[in-house]
């Protein structure tokens, strides 16, 4: 068969996607040929290869098809989506890649006729080539130039590209540097830029992450190597290279010109030049930096490591050190304290949040995660609000607003004599703030509106994230949640009538909680039935539950949160009321028009304090103790945009101490997350944190005194967040709901509290459980207390795409003899999960099973026995495989009965796959290499059906 497909001028001798002329493509997409030559990227190239594949097989048929031209404008819009998504970092294609694309396309589209010619065609064409080169092979073989940054051009240094690539594998089990190295070299060609010759091998280890997760380091230092150059290079002003073997030696010498540069270029605080930097460099350990994976250091790379003028001059360890200087700027001893900090953080043993990460030690050393604000009912104070959203969101700060004071549609305006339109076209400007104010440029501004559920436009507020009806009373982009108090769930329970007030005719209501709210609120409902009350409506409780259930099904939105929970069990209800939780759902302080709260997260790396023989305690203790303090100096050291914030955090000092890799956790101790021994590590560990943290913040209070607002908190007289649980059970009991949750201990309860009374703590709130999306990637651990999302998938996020293979998985699969190219294939074939691979025993099926696979059930158990010790709140994400109304009903009923606050993303699964790739391997032979990012299982977080996927880059909860 003649089957001419590679094409470009009439002569049909160059290969698909080359072209001698510039086509208008966009961004400058260059093909690599196999000769190592460069030439523009040209898609009409593919859409002739594909129209002369398919009259090769149909011959004159196809001529003139309608059907053949429509299917080839398909497979090329499909194949060249493709390839600039895969190729972002040097918007370059090999040839092979190119023919790859189109190979897989055919053979998904069931063109299996054209898909079968074209893949002999190509096996005649490589058979026919490697003759050729064969009989002209020579000794020299291929040589290429680099292109330096002034232009010239260098001889490749191969052995320097082959020493690199031979460190990248060093000490890791299942890696080899041939497969790297060969793969590489197909991507090189004669004038490379060094850009793209850092590049090169970082993609090839890429490819093979699958095989093997061990090649996820490789990346990772291939990645260092890059890094490195640019650091040394701008920190002394000339070109430099050094190999991690080498910049064990000169990695002191790079800090503190590292310092300098950095307040040079106006971006390091000048204080820290003050640090004794003999002692501080000293104390790095730059084998650390071997740490990383690839997705880990990729994101560190692309948004938090400093740099000028898109040149990286931060490396992990001055990164790490940075953070821990600049959270020790007010100690007395700052250099002990900050290498304190930097072993703490550089172990991965604990994780500061993203915006310490960002700022600490910078001259805008914005450190607190979350903000939440109260909006006052008038436009003085509704635009005050989202000006304060706008300050607050600049350096990285995520959002919560409490929207119930703002009187609702139709109520009555005193100053006009007329008529309110409501919150919801208030809310359409906070969407818009958001958008328009993204966090320096780092990340998308994020921000959640609460709404209490007996405000008069809660109707409304559902339909927020919908696609269709009126757009200026939509808000795509902005997360919502309900406000619900007890009463409104115990009249679901008992099928009764619920009332809609605004709020500008019942304000007490928004202050309420518990008795005092049941009762004030029936006093209301009794005045609308006298017709006193002007605006109200009166709904049937289980049909607005219902609707709600609806739209958080179709849009992902109103989250669901509990305002008793919330206020009942809140340590400082003497000092105001919890009137809303933040964008993730985990932080539950008070607001008022006076005070907007702040919280300062970070996160337990509880994978790194676990061994074979359970808990590890001692270790545990010390790493509270630590992170607790770096927490408190947060407060102190903080950048206040706004006064509201600043008198808020320094009267309560609260802060929110949660975990991570709770997953990998229980993989380690061989413990289904299905199970009561998961459930019980869930109570196990979280008390063990909390007891710690309550401990290190009475530890705190002995050293710098109380928080300002303790007399009269529930700390004072020694109500410790497991003894709030009876004040929960009581004020359920009044409402006729009920509360079922675990109230046993292990450790010595009654000594701390007794020290609590006596000393007092140093912050009014010490924990909460955040999502950790992003330091979770950091750190190669699994996200927050989240069950795998897959053992093998694609994960999408700001810096790209990135194979995430369950490295626990392999290794126990590895020790059975079970992991091979057949087990990749499987692995893609059944979407990650490993329940219907017949060779894999049952044990590993249960400690492997998937987020979808596990029952919501056993999340909401685990999550209820660590709301007996959390003084706050958890972001708990449900997973719903296929979901229904009575599931969801079921689902969140449970969440309530168990005493949860706050619950945040619905997840559920759409008709979805890993892709069922078959690209060729370094080898040339057939292998399973890349899961590609084909649809995947969907978070229900955008309207209509619109729904991003469950690692959308713009996805706070993804990030």
């Amino acid at each position: 068969m003649s089957l001419s497909v590679e094409i470009t001028r009439s002569s049909g001798t160059a290969p698909i996607g080359a072209s001698e002329t510039p086509q208008p493509t966009g961004p400058a997409y260059r093909v690599i040929r196999r000769n190592g030559s460069v030439t523009p990227f040209d898609p009409l190239k593919i859409t002739v290869a594909l129209t002369k594949a398919f009259l090769a097989v149909e011959g004159g048929v196809a001529a003139g098809s309608r059907r053949v031209h429509d299917v080839v404008e398909a497979l090329t819009a499909d194949i060249v989506a493709t390839l600039k998504r895969r190729s972002a970092e040097g918007r370059l294609f090999h040839i092979e890649r190119i023919q790859d694309q189109v190979e897989l396309a055919l053979m998904r589209s069931e063109n299996h006729k054209v898909a079968r010619a074209y893949v002999l065609y190509r096996e005649e064409r490589a058979q026919e080539r490697a003759r050729t080169a064969t009989e002209n092979a020579s000794d020299a073989g291929p040589r290429f130039t680099v292109t330096q940054p002034d232009g010239s051009r260098e001889p490749l240094d191969d052995d320097r590209l082959a020493r690199v690539i031979d460190e990248a594998c060093e000490a890791l089990e299942g890696v080899q540097a041939a497969p790297v190295l060969t793969e590489t070299r197909r991507n090189l060609y004669d004038g490379i830029t060094l850009d793209d010759l850092s590049l090169a091998p970082i993609l090839a280890a890429r490819t093979l992450v699958e095989t093997d997760p061990n090649y996820a380091f490789v990346a990772a230092r291939l990645l260092l190597d890059k890094l490195r150059r640019e650091a040394l290079g701008f920190v002394f002003g000339r070109p430099e290279q050094a190999t991690q073997h080498e910049m064990t030696k000169r990695y002191a010498n790079y800090f503190a010109a590292y310092v300098r540069a950095g307040i040079d270029a106006e971006l390091l605080d000048g204080e820290l030049a003050r640090f004794d930097l003999n002692r501080i460099s000293a104390a790095l350990k730059p084998d650390r930096d071997l740490q990383f994976q690839y997705l880990g250091l990729q994101t560190l790379y692309d948004r938090y490591l400093l740099q000028t003028g898109g040149i990286r001059f931060e490396l992990p360890q001055a990164f790490l050190m940075r953070v821990a200087m600049g959270l020790s700027l007010r100690e007395i001893d700052r250099e002990g304290r900050a290498i304190e900090f930097y072993d703490l953080l550089s172990s991965f043993n604990f994780m500061a949040s993203t915006p310490t990460l960002f700022n600490a030690g910078t001259r805008r050393a914005q450190l607190s995660s979350c903000f939440l604000t109260t909006v006052s009912d008038d436009l003085d104070g509704i635009f005050k609000a989202v000006k304060d959203n706008a300050l607050l969101a600049k350096y990285s700060g995520g959002l919560g607003n409490d929207w119930t004071p703002v009187r609702g549609l139709g109520a009555h305006i005193k100053g006009t004599n007329g008529t309110s339109q409501g919150v919801v076209p208030f809310l359409k400007v906070a969407n818009d703030t958001a958008i328009a104010v993204n966090q320096g440029g780092k990340r998308k501004g994020a921000v959640c509106a609460y709404l209490e559920i007996w405000h008069i436009d809660i109707e409304e507020f559902l339909d927020l994230r919908k696609n269709t009806g009126d757009d200026r009373r939509r808000t795509h982009d902005m997360n919502t949640a309900n406000w619900v108090p007890d009463l409104f769930m115990a009249r679901v329970e008992a099928d009764e009538d619920w009332t809609l007030f605004s709020p500008d005719e019942t304000p007490e209501l928004h202050d309420l909680y518990g008795a005092a709210f049941k009762t004030r609120y029936e006093f209301y409902e009794a005045k609308a039935a006298r017709g006193e009350i002007r605006i109200f409506r009166t709904v049937r409780a289980l049909d607005l539950w219902r609707r709600i259930l609806t739209m958080l099904f179709e849009t992902g939105h109103p989250w669901v949160t509990f305002k008793d929970a919330c206020n009942i069990r809140s340590p400082q209800g003497h000092a105001g009321v919890v009137h809303s939780s933040n964008l993730c759902t985990e932080i539950t302080l008070n607001t008022s028009k006076d005070e907007v709260a702040v919280c300062n997260l970070g996160s337990v790396n509880l994978a790194n304090h676990v061994t074979p023989h359970g808990l590890d305690l001692e270790q545990l203790s010390r790493t509270v103790s630590i992170a607790m303090r770096m927490l408190d100096n947060v407060i102190d050291i903080n950048f206040y945009t706004i006064p509201e914030a600043r008198h808020s955090n320094l009267r309560h000092r609260p802060v929110g101490l949660g975990l991570m890799g709770f997953q990998d956790a229980l993989q380690a101790l061989r413990i289904p997350y299905a199970s009561d021994k998961a459930v019980a590590f869930a109570d196990h560990s979280m008390e063990a944190i909390s007891w710690h943290a309550i401990s290190a913040s009475v530890d705190l209070a002995a050293e710098r005194g109380r928080y300002p607002s303790f007399n009269g908190s529930l700390w004072s007289m020694g109500i410790l967040p497991i003894d709030s649980i009876e004040l929960l059970d009581d004020a359920r009991k009044a409402s006729g709901g009920r509360l079922d949750m675990d109230r046993s201990s292990t450790l010595d309860w009654e000594a701390l509290r007794q020290r609590v009374k006596i000393t007092g703590m140093r912050n009014s709130n010490c924990m909460a459980i955040a999502p950790t999306a992003t330091i979770s990637n950091i750190c190669g651990v699994a996200q927050s207390i989240e069950p795998a999302y897959q053992n093998l998938f694609v994960k999408s996020n700001m810096s790209g795409d990135f194979t995430v293979v369950n490295a626990a998985l392999v290794h126990d699969l590895k020790q059975r003899g079970l992991w091979d190219e057949v087990m990749v294939s499987d692995l893609k074939y059944f979407d990650g999960s490993i329940g219907e691979i017949d060779r894999i025993p049952a044990d590993v099926k249960a400690l492997y099973a998937t987020a979808f696979e596990i029952d919501s059930s056993w999340l909401i158990a685990a999550a209820s026995r660590r709301q007996k010790w959390i003084d706050q709140a958890q972001s708990l994400n449900l997973y719903i495989a296929n979901p229904s109304g009575k599931k969801l009903d079921a689902l969140y009923r449970l969440a309530w009965n168990s005493g949860l606050k706050t619950t945040y993303y619905l997840r559920s699964r759409s008709a979805s796959h890993v892709e069922k790739s078959t690209l060729k391997g370094t080898d040339g032979k057939l292998n399973a290499v890349t899961a590609m990012p084909a649809p995947q299982p969907i978070l229900l977080c955008e309207p209509g059906g619109n729904v991003c996927s469950i690692n959308d880059p713009d996805c706070e909860a993804c990030q």
